[in-house]
């Protein structure tokens, strides 16, 4: 059984995932949602994999540099030791431009003796559907995967301070003095120095030492705050501000199952409950990047809202398998593009106005284009006039049945009551009064038709006897109060019910592909947060403490959690997992949003 043992690297542009032995065995290039250039994850034999290790190696340890990105592999042998440090550029340059190259930089370090080492470099570009040739040029190597039937071509670049033979040939080397191995998916210009790659790392590490540095300071959990911190701005991405669910495609939510999804795009739903935290953690600008790129891709004032986009704003994500790979632990179709962007999910409009009022509450005297915000909360509300009494697929994409989701009728709820306050803002009393009506009329609806009297829950949907976890998330929109005797009754039935060994399902119904078996790991974050909320804090604590602890190596959370293993599953590293461990970190510490104190200004180095 092999679990996602993995430190991931990156620097907003793309990232890589490598293994607690050293293997480099996922990576995009140039971009998050390029085609891959290393895909072991994805096919032992096909996929690809770039890795140093130690002829004679006795134990391995891996950890982050601290309060940073890097990772440093540590190589115990029986000739002696060395340390490998991965990490790709980041830093803003002498003009104020963030410095982010599709490189790839590993320093490898002898740190007792003179131990022997392999480079084992083995690139399958474009996803290995093509062979991938490669050569020894001047001062590099050249691999390259084209095919003259589909017009395809990929190259990328390897330089080392290593001779080029050896580590072509994958043959034994003596370490006695720093060296170093470049990736990258251009080829460079000008001449590359064990100094100059020494500068990238040290200017790389003061980067996001600056960056934690600006992280809220807690009295517990700061260790677990600052490494999902850190993930989550992993998964940011620097031209547009968008912000992607996980790097990974096609991670199985179940082995030998068909739940596989492509993860590289922007949910706003995940993304936006990703702005929440970054605010408490004061990284306003990383929030208030995002928030530009939601305005900029949203339309103004026709009806296509989608629940996901590309990283740089593209509304088509065509869904396609790629036959040729087995996938991890053969667990097929490995999928790219994702089906679900044109689905409708009336959850979305409150996940939007929501998201837009919490930014207004941090920069209202300061926000730039207010007419135009204006202008979209006001369109945002004629949808959810619209729609809101209308069936729609849901948070959890159901893709072949639409029903009247309370989870939806909630968000449509968080809708307009948002959408009164930023009339409140924005000094529009006219329209705060009709929708705070309007608010009204939607509580009233989800009040009847999403009780189940006989069962003593809220549904999953009206006339339904079925749990759902994220009505979980009825007290945390402040859609009811956590004393309400209707929300305590729904949190410990169904904590009775979708709770097993101290791991949540999402909810306990046949969905498209059968019963889902593993744990949804933001579920479990949603009733520990409940059961607190509900006074089950001893509870609510042992559950939490449980859950970190299936945490991998490195601190690192994917998507799902098998029930019986308790290893991870699901794509990785997943943001919506991470973001849920702070808020409840945060909730579990009793601290909430009006306990921060709001920006004087924005932080330039962010």
């Amino acid at each position: 059984m092999e679990n996602l043992d993995y430190g991931v690297i990156g620097n907003c542009r793309s990232a890589a995932l490598v293994s607690r032995e050293g293997s480099i065995d996922w990576c995009c290039l140039p971009n998050f949602d390029s085609s891959s250039v290393f895909a072991l994850l994805l096919d032992k034999e096909k996929g690809g994999n770039y890795q140093i290790t130690g002829v004679s190696t006795q134990s391995i340890q891996q950890k982050y540099l601290r309060k940073t990105n890097i990772l440093k592999t540590s190589f115990e042998c029986e000739d002696g030791s060395f340390e490998v440090l991965d990490f790709m550029p980041r830093y803003m340059d002498s003009q104020g431009i963030y410095h982010t190259p599709p490189e790839l930089i590993r320093i490898v370090r002898p740190t007792k003796g003179t131990p022997k080492i392999k480079v084992i470099y083995n690139p399958k570009l474009d996803y290995a559907e093509f062979p991938t040739e490669s050569e020894i040029m001047d001062s590099y190597i050249k691999s390259t995967a084209q095919s003259k039937e589909h017009e395809s071509y990929e190259s990328i670049y390897l330089y080392s301070s290593l001779p080029l033979e050896d580590v072509f040939h994958a043959k034994e080397i003596t370490l006695e003095k720093p060296e170093y191995l470049l990736l990258n998916y251009n080829q460079k210009i000008g001449p590359i120095h064990m100094d100059k790659i020494e500068l990238e790392f040290e200017k790389t590490k003061v980067y996001w030492m600056n960056w934690s540095a600006k992280t809220n300071q807690f009295n517990k959990y700061q260790d677990e705050i600052d490494r999902s911190a850190l993930a989550l701005k992993l998964l940011t991405h620097q031209k547009t501000g968008a912000i992607l669910a996980a790097i990974t495609t096609s991670l199985p939510e179940e082995i030998g199952e068909v739940r596989n999804w492509d993860y590289r795009f922007c949910w706003l739903r995940d993304a936006s409950m990703t702005i929440a935290i970054l605010h408490k953690l004061k990284h306003y600008r990383v929030a208030s990047k995002f928030i530009d790129f939601v305005l900029e891709i949203l339309p103004y004032k026709d009806d296509n809202v989608q629940i996901m986009y590309g990283i740089h704003g593209e509304k088509v994500l065509e869904e396609k398998t790629l036959d040729w790979l087995k996938g991890y632990e053969n667990s097929r179709p490995v999928r790219v593009g994702n089906a679900a962007y044109f689905q409708k999910q009336n959850d979305i409009y409150g996940v939007l106005i929501d998201m837009i009022y919490q930014h207004l509450l941090f920069s209202h005297s300061t926000m730039h284009n207010r007419e135009g915000v204006w202008t979209v909360v006001r369109s945002l509300v004629r949808h959810v006039l619209d729609k809101w009494g209308r069936a729609d697929n849901s948070i959890w994409e159901f893709r072949t049945e639409t029903k009247h989701f309370t989870f939806s009728k909630v968000l449509c709820w968080v809708a307009i009551d948002r959408a009164a306050k930023i009339a409140q803002l924005f000094d529009m009393p006219k329209y705060a009064s009709e929708w705070k009506s309007l608010s009204e009329e939607i509580r009233k609806d989800v009040m009847v038709k999403g009780w189940n009297e006989k069962m003593g829950i809220f549904s999953q949907a009206y006339g339904e006897d079925k749990f759902d976890a994220a009505n979980l998330l009825m007290e945390h929109y402040g859609f009811i109060s956590a004393s309400d005797p209707k929300y305590r009754s729904t949190v410990l039935k169904t904590y009775e019910t979708l709770c097993k060994d101290g791991l949540m399902l999402r909810y306990n119904s046949k969905d498209d592909f059968g019963m889902p078996n593993s744990s949804f790991t933001v579920c479990t974050f949603w009733m520990i947060k409940s059961l607190h909320r509900v006074g089950e804090t001893e509870k609510a604590q042992k559950m939490f403490d449980q859950v970190l602890s299936y945490r991998n190596h490195v601190g690192l959370m994917s998507e799902d959690i098998e029930m019986k293993t308790k290893r991870l599953l699901g794509n990785f590293p997943q943001g919506y997992s991470h973001l849920a461990l702070i808020d409840t970190a945060l909730t579990l510490m009793g601290i909430d949003t009006k306990d921060f104190d709001l920006p004087l200004e924005l932080e330039k180095n962010d």
